[in-house]
């Protein structure tokens, strides 16, 4: 299973230069946020692959026009080829508008999902814009990230944890993969294609 995820800058590989070998192997892509719906739009329909997302602090064009033909993963848990994702958009509060959240109210819209996690037994991908704290994130205030994500990903044990909006064209310190408590923590920044082993069939 190859799971291509994207985030914050539109890869010139996928959209200026594309060419169908380039998503050659990829099962679903997943975008992280801050993207142009036009480049998701032109993936789903160019590649014929199954297009998840949740909205970057950026993305408040997606309230009016969310990209067509892609499946909004928000706050809901989606079953996809047998891979259980779990989306929650958006970055910490630092100028008011869509997509930004206090810690209080990220941790409210977690509690809302309880219910759709226990029926779906759990997650595989846990799927962020902003990252978790201490693990990707950065100091200023714009890019920090949610402690309730780590509570989060603590209790659900995810196979992996994806995330965007700390661009790793900032500096080069800033890594591709953390790890936390032995779950990957993986930055999408612009295109990461994602490796697991194909989905068991589940009673």
């Amino acid at each position: 299973m190859k799971i291509l995820l994207l985030s914050d800058v539109e890869s010139p590989a996928l959209w200026d230069h594309y060419q169908p070998s380039r998503v050659e192997g990829i099962d679903i892509i997943v975008s992280c946020g801050d993207l142009k719906r036009e480049y998701l739009e032109f993936l789903v329909t160019l590649t014929s692959k199954p297009v998840l997302y949740i909205p970057g602090n950026h993305d408040v064009g997606y309230v009016k026009e969310p990209p067509e033909g892609c499946e909004c993963i928000d706050g809901h848990v989606v079953t996809c080829k047998g891979v259980r994702f779990l989306g929650f958009g958006g970055c910490k509060r630092y100028s008011g508008g869509d997509y930004q959240y206090t810690e209080q109210e990220m941790a409210r819209r977690i509690r809302k999902v309880r219910r759709e996690i226990r029926r779906a037994g759990g997650v595989d991908i846990i799927v962020t814009h902003a990252p978790m704290t201490g693990y990707g994130d950065a100091d200023d205030f714009a890019h920090r990230g949610f402690d309730c994500f780590l509570d989060l990903a603590e209790e659900l044990q995810p196979k992996a944890f994806c995330h965007g909006h700390v661009h790793r064209s900032y500096s080069w310190t800033i890594p591709r993969i953390v790890d936390f408590h032995g779950i990957p923590v993986i930055n999408a920044y612009e295109r990461y294609v994602l490796e697991l082993p194909d989905p068991q069939p589940r009673p």
